[in-house]
């Protein structure tokens, strides 16, 4: 909008200076250049003085320029003044950095849905230092996105269209996450990333569990249930002391160490919890399993068997995670 605008200003002084110049030449004969000084001088209004005497006829089209051409400069300079004291010339030069911020995004996550779910995974990911993106249709929570911080990317569009996340570089992305409120609309993202992006590891949040069979045909590697993250989380602060004490003291001793989900894909599937060897391997404690199907099993035992979709809850800081996370899809 802004830039056609512009553009339109560019093009009406670009016609009145090529008119003034094609004017003189044709009237009074004059060369290109000198018709071009002429028209120059003319329509800015500086006044150096006629290049070569004008005939009447020259004298009568200098009026017309004069007027077409103070007009257009005036018209041009209000309209710029428009545009910077509305904001739109500084949120036009926002948008072309936030498309150099796109193009530069690689192995990235994109994050559909800014919402409240949305912003703090936001959050959590400017914490750990993630590289991602963040995708919005509603244009009225640009003021928000723009609070998370000056480092964050943004895009502002329909996620389940194929342009939008190409925009977004999911096909140099590593993981997409769909947080948007409705289960239909992360099904088609779910789908249009997958044909994008074969390699995609892809996480749905769901609303209704009668979707989780849906998103995980669609591509999904792992579903996640608000209420029952919620549930857990309420079912933890009541077991703490008897299931997860330790954590206290770790959590206390050093704040990096946060609770952390490692989702398990059909790598390890099959094998028991004991193999992984976590806490030898990663120093990473396990201390809750949040199967396929939505249950929790708190203090799984060693012999446990780990089944695609499964996510374990454990106790990690982001290196230990990071390193936790390999195991578990090496194998």
């Amino acid at each position: 909008m802004v830039s056609a605008r512009l553009l339109h200003i560019v093009l009406l002084l670009v016609a009145v200076i090529g008119g003034g110049t094609v004017g003189y030449v044709v009237i009074e004969g004059w060369s290109a250049f000198d018709a071009l000084y002429m028209t120059v001088t003319t329509v800015s209004s500086v006044g150096y003085g006629e290049v070569h005497p004008l005939s009447k006829t020259g004298r009568a089209f200098t009026l017309v320029l004069i007027v077409a051409g103070l007009g257009t400069v005036l018209y041009g300079l209000s309209a710029i003044t428009a545009f910077w004291v509305e904001g739109d010339l500084s949120h036009m030069w926002e948008k072309r950095k936030m498309e150099r911020r796109l193009a530069a995004l690689r192995d990235h996550i994109i994050v559909c849905g800014a919402g409240e779910t949305g912003r703090h995974i936001a959050i959590e990911f400017l914490r750990t230092g993630e590289s991602f993106v963040l995708i919005e249709v509603e244009r009225d929570q640009e003021v928000a996105l723009r609070k998370l911080g000056p480092t964050v990317t943004y895009l502002i569009g329909d996620a389940t269209d194929g342009e939008v996340l190409r925009q977004a570089g999911v096909e140099r992305a590593r993981g997409l996450i769909g947080a948007m409120p409705s289960d239909k609309d992360n099904l088609f993202t779910i789908l249009t990333a997958r044909e994008l992006n074969p390699n995609l590891r892809i996480v749905s949040r769901i609303m209704g569990e009668d979707s989780r069979a849906k998103l995980l045909k669609a591509g999904a590697d792992a579903v996640v249930s608000n209420k029952a993250i919620g549930a857990l989380r309420l079912a933890s602060e009541m077991v703490r002391p008897r299931v997860v004490g330790v954590l206290d003291t770790m959590l206390r001793a050093d704040d990096a160490v946060r609770v952390q989900e490692i989702p398990v894909d059909g790598t390890v599937g099959g094998q028991a919890l004991s193999k992984l060897r976590l806490q030898e391997r990663a120093g990473v404690i396990v201390f809750a399993i949040r199967g396929y199907d939505g249950s929790t099993e708190f203090n799984p035992p060693p012999d446990r068997r780990l089944a695609a979709g499964d996510v374990l809850i454990a106790c990690a800081d982001p290196q230990q995670l990071a390193a936790a996370q390999a195991i578990v899809k090496e194998g």
